[in-house]
């Protein structure tokens, strides 16, 4: 049968569970303490980049992707229908001004030249003759318009003398009338005489002028036939590196296709491409700022192409130092084009932790701590933005990415 525990034993029993319970609350007080210690947030200052905010000047930008271009690059074409029969360059060579590049097949051209040299002699040969025969007209008729002019004479003298006659009662009437009409009809043929030598003179002068003309436009295109010729040498105008060339002798051509490309590599200029929501924003003489690894270089907008595809446009740049050491045709930037100035304000270099206009919060370092304070961004270049609000002259903020801290107002700094 069961015994009934004795009251010294059940106390006894009694003070032990009360002191495991007692050692079991201090120990999790205890762990409480330590974690709370532990868990306390701290971040190490030489894990973040931090920067000052400073007084001075400040650029708005908007960003372009870029390309670095030749600035001269000439593209030769053929000038006849012709065929290539020898390549002299490759891709790659350096050219001397004057430097032929292909030899085409020109027999064609030089047969017509030739041909219109034939006929540019026999034309010559036709306005020597028109000439000759137009003067021979012209000296014929003064001939007889010299004789005639004799006979009006005469027969002028012989009227004076049948009226003298006439009146002395010694001449009819019947005979003096004869006289008079034939010196009127003599003035009348010289008249016509007259007139046909005048209208002789001016054929032959507007017939001159015609065969002139004519012999001008065959000269005109005998030079340009010439001219192709010499194109059809395929000489580089000017020092340069040959990018492209025709790659297959023996290929026909039709006149104007493209046979190379010359690339002046001493000289460059960039190639941006933007959205078009910027279109209204970008002007001719902008000024642009262009990135090149960490060099930055200036330069202006000097043309805005029209076409837009795929809602991109093209801006062409020009640099202020176009031959600058670190140019490199088809070498990829950054191009960023001034919007807005400001000669004097507060500015902060652009981290992850703030970039772009409006409100933001930030961790300012104040001795072994970083507050979070909200402030306010105005204008933003590649490289800064304008404090408006929020921050004094001296303060020195993190830049780098703090979202794993965004809900936390202070964080204990470890050298």
């Amino acid at each position: 049968m069961d015994r009934e525990i004795q009251p010294n034993v059940r106390r006894k029993k009694l003070m032990w569970q009360g002191l495991v319970i007692l050692l079991v609350t201090g120990a999790l007080t205890l762990v409480g303490w330590s974690s709370a210690g532990l868990l306390k947030p701290t971040l190490s200052r030489d894990r973040v980049r931090t920067a000052k905010a400073e007084l001075g000047p400040i650029e708005a930008t908007i960003s372009a992707a870029g390309k670095v271009v030749p600035e001269f690059e000439q593209v030769l074409s053929a000038p006849v229908q012709t065929r290539v029969l020898k390549i002299l360059k490759r891709p790659g060579d350096v050219l001397r001004a004057g430097e032929p590049i292909l030899v085409l097949d020109v027999n064609e051209t030089k047969l017509q030249l030739e041909k219109l040299a034939q006929q540019i002699e026999l034309k010559r040969n036709q306005q020597a003759k028109a000439r000759l025969d137009l003067q021979t007209s012209l000296n014929s008729l003064q001939s007889q318009f010299d004789l005639k002019k004799l006979d009006h004479k005469a027969a002028h003298a012989a009227t004076a003398r049948n009226q003298e006659l006439h009146r002395s009662g010694l001449l009819s009437e019947e005979l003096l009338k004869q006289a008079e009409l034939q010196e009127e009809k003599i003035g009348v043929e010289l008249t016509q005489l007259d007139a046909a030598k005048r209208t002789a003179q001016e054929t032959t002068v507007t017939q001159l002028a015609g065969l002139e003309l004519e012999m001008k436009s065959f000269d005109d295109e005998r030079h340009e036939l010439q001219r192709q010729l010499e194109l059809a040498t395929t000489k580089a105008d000017r020092p340069g590196v040959l990018t492209w060339v025709v790659t297959e002798e023996g290929a026909s051509l039709q006149k104007g296709a493209v046979l190379a490309r010359i690339a002046d590599l001493s000289t460059f200029r960039v190639e941006a491409t933007i959205s078009d929501i910027h279109a209204r924003t970008l002007a001719s003489g902008m000024v642009a700022r262009i990135k090149v690894n960490d060099d930055t270089l200036s330069g202006q907008i000097a043309e805005i192409n029209p076409t837009i595809k795929d809602g991109i446009m093209t801006v062409g740049v020009a640099l202020d130092e176009k031959s600058n050491r670190l140019l490199r045709s088809n070498l990829r930037v950054d191009v960023y084009f001034v919007t807005a100035a400001k000669s004097r304000t507060l500015r902060l270099k652009s981290g992850p932790s703030v970039s772009g206009e409006g409100a933001h919060d930030v961790f300012v370092i104040r001795g072994n701590q970083a507050l979070r304070i909200p402030v306010k961004v105005g204008i933003s270049s590649f490289e800064q933005v304008e404090i408006l609000d929020g921050l004094s002259e001296g303060d020195e903020v993190i830049l780098s990415d703090m979202n794993d801290y965004r809900g936390l107002r202070e964080i204990a700094l470890k050298q």
